[in-house]
């Protein structure tokens, strides 16, 4: 399994614009040939900001990467800039590769 993780600090006050904006876009994800998953998680207040992380769950590190060179993560991604106001600064992008798996 691959795990990539977006880590997003929303300004105080456009925590409702941001859940309302990606709540309703497309993310062209189900398609995507090795895609396992996605979970947009709310964490907690900073100074200014409130925490959030886009984790997305995937086959492989070839299947991720495939799709950031695909149609649908351009689709997906397509007037992203668009909404830099929510936003103190840009997202933070971390990976993480499976090592152990447990599972229920």
């Amino acid at each position: 399994m691959y795990l990539t993780m977006n880590r997003f600090k929303v300004r105080t006050g456009q925590e409702d614009a941001f859940e309302t904006v990606w709540k309703s876009r497309d993310s062209h994800l189900q398609s995507v040939p090795g895609f396992v998953g996605f979970h947009l998680m709310k964490g907690p207040e900073g100074e200014g900001y409130r925490l959030y992380a886009s984790h997305t769950l995937w086959r492989s590190a070839a299947d991720f990467q495939a799709w950031t060179r695909s149609e649908a993560f351009r689709a997906a991604h397509k007037g992203a800039g668009g909404h830099s106001d929510l936003y103190l600064g840009p997202p933070e992008l971390e990976v993480f590769e499976a090592v152990q798996t447990i599972t229920a």
